[in-house]
């Protein structure tokens, strides 16, 4: 038999939190995110290059260059103070520099991946490496911003003092471990950019939803019990902000994204070309720091690791971080543990 009261206890309940969360969203004037003070330094088209502002001298002398996805912000690698990736790194005493790709518009559908990697990154950090009288910088890559910087630090080792990326995706030999990379295996890339020119940023997050379908029905319903904190609030409208905020991408270099790395797995096959010169994993014989996540589901720990044994570098480490993609950027173990271990073990290389 049903408890009357229980359930009109449980609707009054109910009903007090939406009245407190609405007042307290009322009260929210803006959600800012990435707000570490920094710098416009170098700009060409749409992308950018930014300085992050040092209150103190650095301990590494050596600046690092730090490139994210694509199709993602790098806004997430700064989402708040207290669980920001790049405030941490700085105060463990980097002189940080970060790449900010833009957004691309239909006139950027031919941008290639060439265009990227030899000739946005390559100019970036030429800039860097003029501006502060050296021959070569730190690189850091995150997600497919490390696979790029492994394809570049391929190319131009002679410009890098050490490479450093956090859950990159770089064999793709095992196309049917999560729904992300079956799709990406079926869908008609030719067709999408053909008719399209770019690829729309709905699309490819509604992909990156397929991963755990049940999570953003999931996610609103723990909002109602967050409703009268306005401190976990507005964790929750961050990330929200930085997950819905996504360029769309230019449909030339998502083609041979897709074709040629996703299907063929060319990088680690040694088949993999930019502008029609081969990529030898070999020739990258700097440092390398890997990071991985244990329960990353969007990258799997193969497609990060397995590239240890492919490249030239001697003075290689792998680092396992207990927990999921996004927690290596945000999380508490992040700024407890990573973020202090990847700056000594750059600053060491300096």
């Amino acid at each position: 038999m049903i408890n009357t009261n229980s359930v009109f206890g449980e609707f009054i309940e109910i009903g007090e939190k939406l009245k407190k969360g609405y007042n307290t969203l009322k009260s929210i004037e803006s959600v800012e995110v990435a707000t570490t003070p920094k710098e416009l330094v170098w700009s060409c088209d749409k992308v950018q290059m930014f300085h992050y502002i040092r209150e103190t001298p650095a301990k590494c002398k050596i600046p690092v260059l730090v490139s994210f996805a694509i199709m993602n912000r790098h806004d997430v690698l700064d989402l708040q103070p207290d669980r920001s990736l790049m405030k941490k790194l700085l105060d463990e005493g980097l002189d940080i520099y970060i790449m900010d790709w833009g957004y691309p518009s239909k006139a950027d559908r031919f941008l290639s991946m060439e265009d990227y990697i030899l000739g946005y990154m390559d100019d970036a950090i030429d800039f860097i490496r003029k501006s502060h009288k050296i021959d070569k910088i730190h690189k850091m890559g995150i997600c497919q911003g490390g696979l790029f910087s492994m394809i570049y630090a391929s190319i131009f080792p002679e410009k890098l003092k050490s490479l450093t990326t956090y859950v990159a995706p770089y064999d793709f030999k095992n196309a049917n471990c999560n729904m992300l990379f079956k799709w990406t295996k079926y869908v008609d890339v030719d067709t999408m950019v053909n008719t399209q020119g770019i690829i729309s940023a709905d699309m490819l997050n509604n992909a990156f939803s397929m991963l755990k379908p049940s999570m953003d029905i999931a996610k609103f319903f723990g909002v109602l019990e967050m409703m009268d904190d306005r401190e976990k609030l507005m964790n929750f409208l961050r990330m929200e902000k930085w997950k819905n905020d996504c360029p769309d991408l230019s449909g030339e270099m998502y083609r041979k994204y897709i074709k040629d790395l996703f299907r063929d797995n060319k990088l680690v096959n040694g088949q993999f070309e930019l502008d029609g010169k081969i990529v030898d994993l070999k020739n990258m014989t700097v440092p390398f720091l890997n990071v991985y996540a244990t329960e990353d589901n969007i990258i799997p720990n193969e497609s990060t690791i397995s590239v240890m044994d492919k490249i030239g570098s001697n003075d290689k480490q792998l680092y396992a971080f207990p927990g999921g993609h996004i927690g290596v950027f945000v999380g508490a173990k992040s700024q407890k543990e990573l973020a202090p271990s990847v700056a000594k073990w750059v600053i060491e290389r300096s």
